[in-house]
């Protein structure tokens, strides 16, 4: 199992005392991408968000990743996502930004794409609309176009309900051979199943505890056999997200999650993402979860809803994703947590996690890359 870091410009309540709150977290969660980097970890993410406050102050992504393409070596840069219905961001557009990035990185850009994941944000760009089902419908018409734009030498032109384009050529080309690997943003289970069927990777959303994963993580590998890839390869991959804290010892870490305002993120979460299934009991917005003590923090460890404690607690609970099926485990890390500490976790699963579980220098795109075409 791979790992990863995840990085959406998560300002919360800071605003409220301090006007620089915004510019801080993006320039600190730049800060984690580097020392990410620096620790072992194999991909970062960068979200594309829109109209998110609090939650998500990260919508240019693009220069945000070309930025990091430059002060990162190693690291696979992902977007997670681009948004590439056509209202949003028309998908030449979209395709030119992978290409141009695949050159900035080397060959270390992962495109994430999807539909967005609530109607606050996405149908302020669809007037008139009011179900988010239709966006399926744009991303399905469009998601095949992209390998034909970065491998056509003159893309034969669309024709669709919702875009369209005359032939021409699109520039730049992606670098070396093929095109980076193409990933779905899944917030439901049966987005994971098709994924797979058209040979996608999965960036794993979902807010759900290890138990509850293992189905949907083994129905996507089922699936993902007989995969019709709509790109060059297929990207057999599923990335999950959770929430890290390693500290020194097991105290230090339960006494970061109870400073840390945790149960804001998840509040937020369901705030806009009102495609994500709710938990029964879930508060509705404005109303929030309480805020975590001691022994809630403990509760959560033990449903494997938090990965918490000192390095050797972390790497067991890491493992238990990897036994359930996961490729890769994304860490959203910026969630209220000082920027000491949030360094510190990064460097201790870097050094005491990371080379007890994943031994491969290659990351596991570049093989699939390689392949390509055999």
């Amino acid at each position: 199992m791979e790992f990863g870091l995840f990085v959406q410009g998560y300002v919360g309540k800071r605003a409220e005392t301090d006007p620089l709150a915004e510019h801080k977290a993006l320039m600190e969660e730049t800060e984690y991408v580097i020392e990410a980097d620096r620790s072992g970890f194999k991909y970062a993410w960068a979200s594309e968000h829109h109209f998110l406050e609090e939650y998500s102050h990260l919508s240019a992504n693009d220069v945000y990743l070309g930025y990091l393409a430059h002060a990162t070596e190693r690291i696979h840069l992902g977007s997670g996502i681009f948004n590439p219905l056509a209202q949003v961001n028309h998908p030449v557009k979209v395709a030119e930004k992978v290409a141009m990035l695949d050159h900035l990185t080397g060959n270390r850009f992962e495109f994430g794409s999807g539909r967005g994941a609530g109607s606050h944000e996405i149908l302020g760009f669809l007037p008139g609309i009011t179900d988010m089902n239709h966006t399926k419908e744009i991303w399905e018409e469009t998601i095949a176009e992209f390998p034909k734009m970065w491998l056509q030498d003159e893309y034969e032109g669309f024709q669709g309900k919702h875009w369209q384009l005359p032939p021409r050529k699109i520039l730049p080309k992606p670098f070396g051979k093929s095109h980076p690997a193409m990933w779905y943003a899944a917030g439901s289970p049966p987005s994971y199943a098709m994924a797979a069927r058209k040979g996608l990777g999965v960036l794993g959303f979902s807010i759900q505890k290890v138990s509850d994963m293992e189905w949907v993580l083994e129905q996507y590998k089922t699936a993902i056999v007989d995969a019709e890839p709509v790109g060059d390869f297929v990207n057999d991959n599923v990335m999950v997200t959770t929430t890290a804290i390693c500290a020194p010892t097991h105290a230090e870490a339960i006494d970061i999650a109870v400073r840390g305002g945790l149960h804001y993120l998840p509040s937020l979460v369901f705030r806009y993402h009102d495609t994500f299934p709710r938990p029964e009991g879930f508060p509705v917005w404005p109303e929030t979860l309480p805020e975590y003590n001691a022994e809630f923090v403990e509760l959560l460890i033990e449903e494997e809803l938090l990965i918490c404690g000192d390095p050797d607690e972390v790497l067991r609970q890491c493992k238990r994703w990897e036994q359930a099926g996961a490729d890769q485990l994304s860490f959203g890390l910026p969630v209220g947590v000082p920027k000491s500490e949030t360094l510190q976790t990064i460097r201790l699963i870097g050094e005491h996690v990371i080379p007890k579980i994943d031994t491969d220098p290659v990351h596991r795109t570049s093989r699939f890359r390689a392949g390509a075409g055999s």
